[in-house]
Formats: C-alpha cells, structure tokens, sequence
C-alpha cells in the first residue's frame, strides 16, 4: 500500500506541473485549482483506505477474480486508438463543440500551445457523467475500477462517483500509460494501450524512438 501511495504522490507533483489540455477559465470546464482540489480528495480517500489503488500489473486479477468492473473514462478518441475488450466507456472529458467567438479563440491558443504536440482536443467536462454511469452500472455498492490514460483523470472521476454514493472504488494507479504489454491481454486498436494518449506531433516522435530502439536491438 505504501509503495502505491508514493506511486499515487508523485505522479500527483508531475501532472500539476504539466499544463492540460481540458483547463480553462470558463465556469462550466476544470481549472487548475479544481483539478489540485479533486486530486487532493482522491488522495485524502486513497490514504484512509476508502478507494484502492490497483497497479495495471494486478488489474487484470481485480476484474477477473475479484469482481471489479473496469470503467474507462477517457476521451472517445483515445478509446478508438486502443481499449481493453469488456471493459465499460464513459468519458469524463467531451469534445467542446462550442463555436463562439471566444471558444474559439481559446481552441486557437490550445492547439498552438497543447494540441499541435498531443493531437488532443479542446475539451469540456461531461455535464452526464454521473448519470451516463449509473445507467450502466445502477447498483452502487458494485466494485469499480476507474481508468484513464496518465492517472488525474481517473482521479477526478473517482472523487465524483465517491460523492454519489459509489463506495466499492478502485483507482489504476497511474494509468493505461503504466501498463506493461502482458498486464491486460485483451486489448484491440491500432496502437498499444500505454501509447493512446499520444497524439499529433509527438506521436512521430514516440514512432522515431521506437524505430531507432528496434535498429539499436538488432546492431
């Protein structure tokens, strides 16, 4: 558990560090001091025991053996890249599809600065959430374990379900993006699940690497 939680701290420091794709200062979307408020719940239910944090090497024994269901939050866009068959969708994130002068003015900016680099979205918290989650899983005394690509989002998720009465709640304890290739052998897409969160330019980047990692084995 200690290791976890040291695991859970630290990736907490980097991603308040990193700016975010989905922050912005309209009302209805996440600010960054919303994003540091909800990640400090999470981490104040992981410490008292009341969510678990469950590594990816061990998720596929808790949806097996013990009766989790994996709830995948991401963004559609990240599914469609790669998604673990049986597994539930319901983002946290949607697409804002707003196209007033000012959205799109701030859609400018983050592509410049966020969405050139990542291939991500100007995005917006899903209003449905919740309700789009107990349509799928009514019973909240079921055992949910909340996945996203890096960690925050699935943080954010679980301090939303927590508060609506879900209590049997696990958290991937850094993502999808920790995952090893063997940890969840069903998956299908087009792209290895811990790389579905890249996108745009560093996505050519993520491929140069590889490719020089595969010439360097074969020298």
């Amino acid at each position: 558990m200690a290791i976890q939680l040291n695991l859970f701290q630290t990736s907490s420091l980097n991603y308040a560090e990193q700016p975010r794709p989905f922050s912005s200062n309209v009302p209805t979307r996440l600010s960054s001091l919303r994003v540091n408020a909800i990640s400090g719940k999470t981490q104040e239910l992981l410490q008292s025991g009341t969510v678990r944090p469950i590594l990816p090497k061990d998720a596929a024994s808790a949806t097996e053996s013990e009766g989790y269901i994996l709830l995948d939050i991401r963004p559609q866009w990240e599914r469609e890249k790669a998604r673990v068959l049986g597994s539930l969708h319901v983002p946290l994130f949607v697409e804002d599809m707003d196209n007033g002068p000012l959205t799109l003015l701030k859609k400018w900016v983050h592509f410049g600065y966020i969405g050139l680099w990542t291939g991500q979205y100007f995005t917006m918290i899903n209003d449905d959430f919740i309700k789009d989650v107990e349509k799928e899983v009514p019973d909240k005394d079921s055992k949910l374990l909340v996945a996203c690509g890096e960690g925050l989002r699935s943080m954010m998720a679980v301090a939303k379900l927590h508060k609506e009465g879900y209590k049997n709640l696990g958290w991937l304890a850094g993502g999808f993006n920790r995952a090893s290739d063997s940890d969840f052998p069903r998956v299908e897409g087009t792209e290895k699940l811990q790389y579905a969160t890249i996108g745009g330019a560093s996505y050519y980047f993520l491929q140069l690497l590889i490719l020089l990692q595969a010439v360097g084995k074969n020298d």
